[in-house]
Parts: structure tokens; C-alpha cells; sequence
């Protein structure tokens, strides 16, 4: 049997992750159109501007996620992914695929479902970033089980021991996953003595985060997942009460 092409396997695999991003951004700016953008009253929430929003983010984001998923269903459709779509040898599928594909899986529901609405953004997502590119890095298997081992324990304790939106705020849940991150971090630094590119892995798990989350809360003044977070509480708090009033004085 011939070996199947492996640009047709590529242009296969993205046909099917066009669909599944199409899916997944049609979704949220569906609940996104909930969000009062053009000072309409919704749900009990009324708007104000439409540029103070909260919805100008997720618009943003999830439209150019859109944009971005047509264009690549184009490119497949062109390159024949699309008639190989429904055929196993087309797509390439076998047992490491799989493994890879729902390890990653998991990851990310115990992320977006466990973690995100109750835990502190940066903890969740440095633990995220950790997680993925030590359990990925370099296609080793076992560490794409520690991986995903960790991020899917930090979000079952998450969401079994904080259930109700009402405990969201407690800090219990942040405390163990820095404890879970900071125990993967010492396996990826232990690792980075022979790979270099492991030594990066903390400084942007805690920068990126940081980053994006600050400049969603003070640049665009959006409101941002697990407000009352371990860490992000405390920026919040220093930004107002010792920062801000340096240049309003």
C-alpha cells in the first residue's frame, strides 16, 4: 500500500479543524450577542457606550477566529483535504494521534470548564502554558500524561470542591493549582538542563498571563475570569489604590 500523501494528511487535518473552530466561534459570539454592546438593557444588564462593552473582546477575538477558520477551510477545500475528509487513511489517524489528541483534549475542558470561572487567571493559564508545552515539547508521551494529569486534577478539585458560583471567589482552589504548577515547573526545569528551550517555559508561563489579563482589566476594561483570584486581587487593589492615584494626583 502506498504511503498517503503527507500534505493531503496536513490539508485533511485542517479541513476538520476549520469545521471544529467554525463551530466553536459561531458559539461564543452567539452568547457574546447577549452581552449589551449599543447601550440596550439585556437580561438586566444595561449598556453604556458600545466601546466600554464587555463585549468588544470576544467579538474581536472570536470574529477573527471566524475569519481566520474560513480561510483555512478555503485552503484545504483547494488543496483536496475536503475529499479525503471521511477517509481514516486520508487523515492519517492512528494510536499516537489519538493519545496526543485527547490528552490536549482534556487539558483544555478542565481549563475552560474547571478553572477559568473559578480559578485565578494567571495560576490557571500558567499552568496551562507549563502543562502544554512540557507535555508536547519533543513528542514525548509520558510527559504528555504528567501533563495532562495535572491540569485535569487542578480542574476536577476546581469544580468538585467549588461547585456553586457563590464559592468562586474562595482561594482554596488557587492555592492547589500553584501548588500543581509549581511542582510541574521543577519537572520542566529539571529537564531544561539538557533542553535549552525548557528554561523559557516558566518566564512566559508567568508573563503571558500577566500580560493579557492586566491589559484586559486596565488597557480595555473588560471584565476578566475569577476577578477575586489569588493574585490578580492583589494587582487590582495595588493598581487602584497605589498606582493609579501617581498620575490622577
Amino acid at each position: 500500500m502506498d504511503k498517503p500523501d503527507e500534505t493531503l494528511i496536513l490539508r485533511t487535518r485542517d479541513f476538520w479543524a476549520a469545521i471544529a473552530l467554525i463551530t466553536v466561534s459561531l458559539f461564543f459570539l452567539w452568547k457574546t450577542l447577549d452581552i449589551p454592546l449599543w447601550g440596550e438593557n439585556r437580561a438586566g444588564v444595561s449598556g453604556s457606550d458600545w466601546y466600554n462593552s464587555a463585549a468588544i473582546v470576544p467579538l474581536f477575538i472570536f470574529g477573527g477566529l471566524l475569519v481566520l477558520s474560513f480561510v483555512l477551510l478555503a485552503i484545504s477545500v483547494r488543496s483536496g483535504g475536503a475529499q479525503n475528509a471521511f477517509s481514516a487513511l486520508g487523515i492519517g489517524w492512528d494510536k499516537c494521534e489519538a493519545y496526543r489528541a485527547s490528552t490536549i483534549g482534556l487539558i483544555l475542558l478542565a481549563y475552560v470548564v474547571g478553572l477559568v470561572p473559578r480559578v485565578d487567571f494567571i495560576l490557571c493559564s500558567g499552568l496551562l502554558i507549563t502543562a502544554l508545552t512540557y507535555g508536547y515539547y519533543g513528542g514525548h508521551a509520558r510527559r504528555a500524561l504528567v501533563a495532562c494529569v495535572a491540569v485535569v486534577a487542578a480542574g476536577l478539585f476546581a469544580f468538585a470542591v467549588f461547585p456553586a458560583q457563590a464559592d468562586w471567589n474562595e482561594h482554596g482552589d488557587d492555592w492547589y493549582t500553584l501548588a500543581v504548577w509549581v511542582a510541574l515547573t521543577l519537572l520542566v526545569l529539571t529537564k531544561a538542563v539538557t533542553e535549552r528551550v525548557l528554561r523559557f517555559v516558566p518566564v512566559v508561563a508567568i508573563l503571558a498571563p500577566l500580560i493579557l489579563v492586566s491589559a484586559m482589566a486596565f488597557v480595555f476594561r473588560q471584565n476578566v475570569p475569577a476577578r477575586g483570584g489569588l493574585i490578580f486581587k492583589q494587582i487590582e487593589y495595588h493598581y487602584y489604590v497605589t498606582l493609579r492615584p501617581l498620575w490622577k494626583d
